[in-house]
């Protein structure tokens, strides 16, 4: 194991405790893992959100191997302050990480990483190391495990009993979920030998099992599927970090000429697929507490085949058993929880997909002529604002190599690029700014916009907004290197930022997130100073439908405002320039629709162009204050 670990603060929320677990839930599904892992790397502090907590109340269902202290929220460092939880700060209080698949994401990889044999903690990651990465505002998958079933099975818990008497639609979601056929990286090979196995009539053999599952075998305590499958044999292999192909023969050459359509499907082992992850590891006990729960009030499960065929199977993983029991989770045997079989399963076709539908006018064939005629006809045309300042410059020649773009290990024309757009905006908020304001970076990848304000304006404090990890640990070397103090990193969703501020700033915000990054600064009443981009990327969410603005939506159709944003994309400069110019046009009438949004709400937004407009394709820049 290596030594020298940095030390760090893991603050978990503690509201109550309920039977076996504590709330709210994430908070079971963060010391579940600790356990799973058996990780004592991190100080653990429980957050009280009310005012009547003491010792005594949060000791009874604790892992009995953790240190847990209570802690005031008036006590925690600033940046956590600004945050939900669960939240983990390094020690000089500059770098959070915030958020449940953040936080759980950052346990697996610190484990890792101070003893590299726990290769099973690493596999928790999945594929690539993407389980659960993508944020939740724009992946359902991660919404529906780390926001969507916690909160549903947090409030099936605490409704009066005439209340509860449905399941809730997100777990019928999860349900359906797992009736779905699984797509993995290799499911070409997996298909063809699970065909294989079909013609010849054979049984797949028994998983070979960890010698923890194997011990659990002989004890009784595993209940054992009658049939492994094929999907079963591979996934249990996974769990041991051995090769699929070591538990099954290559297939025969009449198999591998077989077309791909005319392969089996693959049926779901675990939440994602064939795999255990970190999904799984999350939804555990907001099931358990569902089942236990159902339990008590004599509900039968019949229409849950899969979940109860799924919570079962994660019993048999290698470790889940012992992580349990220290978190005091007396996890169920199936068939106390069977009902009678002749009781009618539940129709799942009631149940919606969030988006389903909405979005599926996103592939279609057309120009936006009609679309933009329409638009004139109706008196809208895009329109910019004149520039505030078009001509004012950083001075870079006499900055710290620090501050400049260059140093984010980018080409000389780029970093000329980049520069010029950081100019426009830093040009527009040192208008704005006053001494002691907040200024966000929201998605600020490197840093490129936040340390230059950091650096030119040390009596303002400068907080940057990213969710992936490694953009802002280079931005944390570059300020360390500047010795920047007025400077704070938060790895998280932005929904997950809570804080006050002033100012809020985006270079670039991709698709979606420039309406995510307005609606924050809105919601906090802040100025904002936003350049969009990948407009092809708009598209309907669980949050944000388009067209934004009451007067777009009394003329276009999504499909129609669908048809602008992806013209909005044609900018690139080796189009030809007519092409370019509509995209312009297209792009300043997304940008429209957004600013009138925005003034919907009582806010004065221009939209001006970046000077040069060479400086990016995507040149467009809101200015909005309250």
């Amino acid at each position: 194991m290596k030594d020298c670990v940095t030390e760090e603060h893991l603050y978990l929320a503690f509201s109550h405790q309920y039977r076996d677990s504590i709330f709210p839930l994430h908070t079971s599904i963060s010391l579940f893992l600790l356990s799973y892992c058996d990780c004592k790397l991190f100080k653990i502090f429980l957050v009280p959100t009310g005012e009547d907590v003491g010792d005594q109340c949060v000791t009874k269902n604790l892992p009995g191997d953790l240190e847990v202290r209570l802690i005031s929220r008036c006590h925690l460092p600033e940046v956590v302050q600004s945050c939900s939880l669960p939240a983990v700060v390094v020690k000089d209080g500059k770098f959070c990480r915030a958020g449940l698949s953040v936080v759980l994401r950052h346990i697996i990889q610190k484990t890792y990483e101070a003893d590299p044999s726990k290769k099973d903690v690493l596999e928790l990651l999945g594929f690539k190391k993407t389980c659960l990465k993508a944020c939740a505002e724009v992946s359902q998958w991660t919404r529906l495990c780390e926001i969507s079933i916690p909160l549903a099975v947090e409030r099936f818990l605490t409704a009066s009993p005439e209340h509860c008497q449905a399941v809730p639609p997100d777990i019928l979601q999860f349900e359906r979920k797992l009736g779905e056929p699984v797509r993995v990286h290799n499911d070409d090979k997996i298909r063809r030998q699970k065909l294989q196995q079909q013609k010849a009539g054979a049984k797949a053999a028994v998983p070979v099992l960890g010698e923890e599952a194997t011990q659990e075998l002989k004890t009784g305590e595993v209940h054992e599927h009658p049939l492994p499958s094929l999907e079963l044999s591979v996934a249990f292999s996974k769990l041991l970090v051995q090769e699929a192909s070591d538990t099954v023969n290559r297939e025969a050459s009449h198999i591998r000429r077989t077309k791909t359509s005319d392969l089996p499907v693959l049926d779901h082992i675990f939440a994602e697929g064939l795999y255990f992850t970190v999904a799984d590891i999350v939804l555990l006990p907001c099931i358990h507490q569902f089942l236990v729960s159902s339990k008590k009030q004599g509900r039968n499960l019949v229409n849950l085949p899969l979940i109860s065929t799924w919570y079962q199977r994660v019993q048999e993983v290698p470790g889940v058993k012992k992580a349990a029991g220290k978190c005091n989770m007396e996890l169920l045997q199936l068939p106390e929880l069977m009902s009678a079989p002749e009781e009618r399963a539940q129709d799942f076709s009631s149940v919606p997909d969030e988006l389903e539908g909405e979005n599926e006018d996103s592939h279609f064939i057309g120009g936006p002529r009609p679309t933009m005629t329409k638009l004139m006809e109706n008196g809208i045309e895009a329109k910019f604002s004149p520039h505030p300042c078009p001509s004012w410059t950083l001075d870079w020649t006499s900055l710290p190599s620090a501050v400049s773009p260059g140093e984010g290990k980018m080409s000389r024309d780029r970093a000329l690029r980049k520069q010029q757009q950081l100019n426009n905006l830093v040009a527009v908020v040192t208008k704005l700014a006053k001494p002691g304001d907040v200024i966000v970076d929201f998605c600020s990848g490197g840093g490129h916009v936040g340390i230059v304000l950091a650096h030119m304006m040390p009596s303002c404090q400068v907080v940057l907004i990213e969710n992936k990890e490694l953009s802002l640990i280079r931005a944390k070397d570059r300020s360390d290197e500047l010795g920047l103090n007025n400077i704070w990193f938060i790895q998280a969703n932005l929904d997950y930022f809570n804080g006050t501020f002033n100012i809020g700033v985006a270079l670039h915000a991709c698709g979606v997130a420039t309406d995510m990054v307005i609606e924050h600064c809105i919601r906090a009443r802040a100025a904002f100073v936003i350049s969009p981009c990948c407009y092809g990327f708009i598209q309907n969410t669980v949050k944000f439908k388009y067209p934004r603005s009451h007067q777009f939506k009394e003329i276009l159709s999504y499909k129609e405002h669908m048809i602008l944003c992806r013209f909005a994309d044609q900018t690139a400069v080796q189009l030809p320039p007519e092409r370019r110019l509509i995209g312009k046009q297209c792009m300043g009438l997304v940008d429209l629709d957004r600013a009138w949004a925005a003034e919907e709400q009582n806010y004065s937004v221009q939209v001006i162009s970046m000077e040069p407009e060479s400086c990016s394709p995507k040149n467009n820049m809101f200015v909005g204050t309250p």
